[in-house]
């Protein structure tokens, strides 16, 4: 074997590796080994936990009077509920999730994440759902946990495990720090409590607000292609599928969206979920922006166009636009190449010839990820705008849905008549710290890697112990970086408990999927329920994967694309069979949905409610202006004119804006306001949640801060004399006694648009 050589970078990633393992180890062994940590969730009962670190606070006894529902009569079709609530969380000090990139952490605000709640109900009340799509990178158990304890003691057993489905968008550009398994707050550089808490709020507010609003209505349902936004980013791992598979399908992607139309009884317009697979990384591991994305993009441009004359986040109407199976797909369309050369680097190892794969990157339409964000959104908007517009197809039948909690790492698949298999722990191989074409990792690893290497083995082995042989031969071909299913200090590092999920709403079938299944993997497992379906009497059923659903499994490819070990089958940690699995699971679901014997089915193991998580590592400080200074004061004015297109930016002293997410005193960061001469005063024209508004943090020293907001002038800009407000909220610690959190505002000066 050559004598294994190290770059710069990987020499200073491994001594800062080795010491941050150490350090880490020492300290958690120190603090977490501690008895009593675990705590059964069920969904059912009186189980109350502080969500507090370190606190022994008990929560109040669940409300026991029933709440006061919607009077329920007969009609034809559904009773529909729509919300749509804040969940932005931290939008500093904190990292961002998805890429894993260390350093990508917040440091301002593009957009507001929002959850979106969907509540649907048969029209004599009997049964009911609610699908809830968020604007995270994934929803954690712990997320799911304690949204089901809070929905029981507001509405007892209304809302439960089996008929409430969370589903994450993915954005890769949401706040980290709201998991309890040990690899994702490793990740996340510690669980923030201050952002759990306010995206647990979030979806409940968008809950309570669906519920609030329920009213007599029909739902349609529509299908329709979405051409020129995606490619699949493993294309050669696909190609391992059956050429007889492949030769069903014209494309390596999935290209369908489905869109359901909610109205009520008038015909009037409340809202619309849409699911389609690609991933929201036209927003690069550079970005340092909280923001959605392009599903969220299309989601604000769908709501702009339904809600005129309110503001983003504000108005009726609610636009869903939730993930599929878009494990494989990126909407990168100018596809792979080497950004020192611009030759091509769409290879099975996705490396370049200098450089190797750090070198490999894709990018999107536009001249940069702004641009492109806006493109592929408009797009997928566009075509949903189309699909809701002409959808006349209508969804009758009643709402029915299954659930079970299962152990992910111990499930018997019946292949066939001779053969078993079993899903393994978990674990993640080399090709998972290699990245993607949508965001490299920098380390000289490669997609595709079969083999392990010698010091990566050794180093791990030292500081983590060595994988079993049971783990070893459960996972193989893949070459183990990482036994995360071995390792249990605190806590386990990855979840061996997962929900299996289905709700039907007519001839609808919602599947719900804990991770991010492959294109071929997708279309395997809509095919074998909509069969199992039809097998036990329910024919015609159609069946959509919502993706990154309830718990956070990563990737789910298919046997054949586990053998290349790419980046996708290297992140499927139950192992060579879990697609297998899921199906098997899920078939079951649907068996007991079409026989009437869901009641029959067990609830299965419930999962665990860790306490005493590892805290950030980022300390609260307070805040500081400068002397002579005042927060908000104005440090860089505007000019005093502009013209549309033109960019404003006005800097303001600033203080920290996660405490922003801790004291909701402002619901926005910045307002854009338009004096109007027939009130004789300022309106308010666009806020943080508007996508022509940028909020950029500069964090200095020893509390020190400025705050930037930025105006990109839009083409539909009316002239006049406008105004920049900021609004924050400052820390205040004084000697022995506990800090405080104070609202602050500064004004820009008025200052001119002029069209031409």
């Amino acid at each position: 074997m050559a004598k294994r050589t190290f770059s710069t970078l990987e020499a200073f990633l491994i001594f800062l590796l080795v010491i941050m393992t150490v350090i880490t180890v020492a300290l958690l062994t120190l603090l977490f080994v501690t008895s009593g940590t675990i705590e059964n969730h069920k969904d059912s009962g009186n189980h109350w936990f502080s969500t507090t670190l370190g606190s022994t606070t008990t929560q109040p006894p669940p409300i026991t009077q029933t709440p006061n529902f919607p009077s329920f009569r007969n009609f034809s079709g559904y009773y529909i509920g729509v919300g749509r609530a804040d969940c932005t969380g931290q939008v500093s000090d904190i990292n961002l999730m998805g890429y894993g990139k260390n350093g990508q952490n917040a440091r301002g605000l593009l957009t507001r994440l929002f959850s979106r709640a969907f509540i649907l109900a048969d029209p004599d009340g009997s049964n009911r759902m609610a699908f809830v799509s968020v604007e995270l990178c994934m929803i954690s158990q712990r997320l799911r946990l304690e949204v089901l304890k809070r929905l029981e003691s507001k509405y007892g057993s209304l809302y439960r495990r089996d008929n409430v489905i969370l589903s994450a968008i993915h954005t890769h550009s949401g706040p980290a720090g709201f998991f309890q398994y040990t690899l994702y707050i490793l990740a996340s550089e510690g669980f923030s409590n201050r952002t759990f808490q306010y995206i647990v709020s979030g979806i409940m507010k968008s809950i309570d607000i669906a519920h609030t609003n329920l009213k007599p209505g029909k739902i349609f349902i529509n299908k329709g292609n979405v051409a020129n936004v995606q490619i699949n980013r493993s294309p050669s791992s696909y190609l391992l599928n059956p050429q007889s598979e492949r030769a069903r399908y014209s494309s390596n992607t999935d290209k369908e969206m489905l869109v359901l139309k909610l109205v009520d009884l008038n015909g009037e317009d409340l809202g619309l979920i849409s699911w389609f697979a690609i991933h929201p990384v036209s927003m690069n591991n550079s970005n340092h922006f909280v923001n959605s994305d392009n599903m969220g993009y299309a989601a604000y441009l769908f709501e702009q166009e339904k809600n005129k004359g309110y503001l983003p986040g504000q108005g009726p109407f609610v636009a869903g636009f939730a993930s599929s199976n878009l494990g494989d797909v990126s909407p990168n369309i100018l596809g792979p190449h080497c950004v020192n050369t611009g030759e091509s680097c769409d290879n099975d190892k996705s490396t370049c010839p200098n450089g190797g794969p750090s070198m490999c990157m894709a990018s999107g339409p536009g001249q940069d990820m702004f641009e492109s964000t806006h493109i592929i959104g408009r797009i997928i908007y566009q075509k949903a705008k189309e699909l809701y517009a002409s959808a006349s197809q209508e969804v009758t039948g009643p709402v029915l849905a299954a659930h079970q909690w299962v152990n992910m790492t111990d499930v018997s698949v019946q292949l066939n008549a001779t053969h078993t298999v079993k899903t393994c722990k978990p674990a993640l191989g080399y090709s998972f710290a290699a990245g993607t074409i949508d965001g490299v990792s920098g380390l000289n690893i490669t997609q595709g890697t079969t083999e392990g290497d010698p010091f990566w083995d050794t180093l791990r082995d030292q500081l983590l112990g060595k994988p079993s042989e049971e783990i070893v031969e459960c996972q193989k071909p893949k070459p183990i970086l990482l036994h995360s299913g071995e390792l249990t200090i605190p806590h386990p590092w990855q979840p061996d408990i997962v929900d299996v999920q289905i709700v039907t709403v007519g001839s609808l079938a919602i599947a719900a999927i804990p991770g991010e299944l492959t294109t071929m993997s997708g279309r395997r497992f809509r095919e074998a329920i909509k069969k199992e379906f039809a097998l036990y009497g329910m024919k015609d059923m159609t069946v959509v994967i919502a993706g990154l659903s309830n718990v956070y499994t990563h990737y789910i490819t298919t046997y054949e694309e586990y053998q290349a070990q790419r980046y996708e089958a290297a992140s499927t940690i139950y192992g060579p069979h879990t697609l297998s699995a899921y199906i098997q699971l899920f078939r079951d679901l649907a068996k007991a949905i079409a026989t009437d014997t869901v009641a029959n089915m067990s609830s299965g193991p419930e999962p665990p409610f860790f306490k005493n998580l590892i805290a950030s590592l980022i300390p609260n400080i307070a805040d500081r202006a400068p002397i002579g200074k005042h927060f908000g004061d104005v440090l860089q004015p505007a000019k005093p004119e502009y013209r549309v297109g033109e960019v404003v930016e006005v800097i303001f002293v600033g203080a920290n804006p996660k405490n922003s997410a801790e004291n909701q005193t402002h619901q926005t960061f910045l307002t854009v306001e338009k004096y109007e001469d027939s009130v004789a005063d300022w309106q308010i024209m666009y806020n943080d949640a508007s996508w022509e508004t940028r909020f950029y943090w500069h964090k200095g020293i020893l509390g020190l801060s400025n705050a930037t907001i930025y105006w990109h002038i839009p083409d539909t800009a009316y002239p006049g004399i406008y105004r920049i407000r900021y609004f924050g909220h400052n820390r205040k610690q004084e000697l022995l006694k506990p800090a405080v959190i104070l609202a602050f505002e500064g004004i820009s000066s008025p200052f001119e648009v002029v069209t031409t």
